[in-house]
């Protein structure tokens, strides 16, 4: 059952909802028993941690936001 918490969604709204449940029901089922579910590429920690950070420098003050300037 969904139940609406919030809001007045219309019928393609929650028809749109539905579909989207059903087909990951349908993509859970087609997996094989005993098999781990695939990581989500928004929980992977490589997509964030395949980046190389900034590092600051001697002139990394005049990269920074400063209101009113």
């Amino acid at each position: 059952m969904i139940k609406v918490v919030r809001g007045n969604p219309t019928p393609e709204e929650l028809a749109a909802a539905l579909a989207v449940v059903r087909a990951r029901a349908v993509a859970a089922q087609a997996l094989p028993s005993g098999a781990p579910a695939p990581r989500d590429s928004w929980s992977d920690p490589a997509r964030i941690a395949g980046h190389r950070l900034p590092q600051p420098g001697p002139t990394s003050w005049s990269r920074t936001y400063w209101p009113g300037a």
